[in-house]
């Protein structure tokens, strides 16, 4: 293993298309495995890159340590997200592939927005699915045009839709091109999310 790729993960090369690659962030519980179909529905050519989360929670990988329900080792977070950017990097390199788009879920999009706030220019943008505002730091104007789908649950009993909206509003605010849309579900995923992160990336970046 490349001592750089310093993260468990799987790697699915794509095919041909005009879709940048998809970083697949896993929520608690979850592995490299996890998202891959759900990253195939929504982007069917793109390479796909899939790391593990390194902290184990009762057993449960997960992206960064957290004490309770909500409430986060900010300074695990903030070592944790340097640790992911520079295994985006280094993988970038290793596999040949251009800057990802983020794909998470629950923890998993609280890390990619992280990585959006600390380290914005390894990312070319991000698709958060149940995300919450985790660190309030704001990017100076890094995320100038990064297109950035935020999608949340109307009736999300582990993520408050405010927390989102102040998300969603810090990223806009520090530049980034922000489309915060809320579904009729709770914290689990559905249909709707796929099909409007489909949608959303179609109109983004392709053609």
């Amino acid at each position: 293993m490349n001592p750089d790729l310093s993260h468990i993960h799987r790697f699915d090369p794509g095919g041909e298309g005009v879709y940048p690659p998809l970083l697949l962030l896993h929520g608690t519980g979850g592995n490299e495995n996890d998202l891959l179909s759900l990253g195939r529905m929504i982007a069917p050519h793109s390479a796909l890159l899939s790391p593990r989360g390194k902290v184990l929670e009762n057993g449960m990988p997960r992206f960064f340590r957290r004490f309770a329900e909500g409430v986060f080792d900010i300074a695990d977070l903030r070592l944790r997200t340097s640790e992911l950017a520079d295994f985006i990097v280094a993988a970038g390199k290793q596999y040949g592939i251009d800057k990802p788009i983020a794909l998470g879920y629950s923890n998993g999009a609280n890390i990619a927005a992280a990585v959006l706030q600390l380290r914005p220019s390894v990312l070319a943008g991000g698709i958060l699915l149940r995300a919450m505002l985790a660190i309030d730091d704001r990017p100076d104007n890094e995320l100038s045009g990064k297109p950035i789908l935020v999608i949340s649950g109307a009736r999300d009993s582990i993520v408050p839709l405010d927390s989102a909206k102040s998300l969603a509003r810090l990223l806009q605010d520090a530049g980034a091109v922000v489309d915060h849309q809320v579904v009729p579900s709770g914290h689990e995923l559905t249909e709707a999310d796929v099909r409007i992160a489909r949608s959303w990336l179609q109109m983004t970046v392709g053609n």
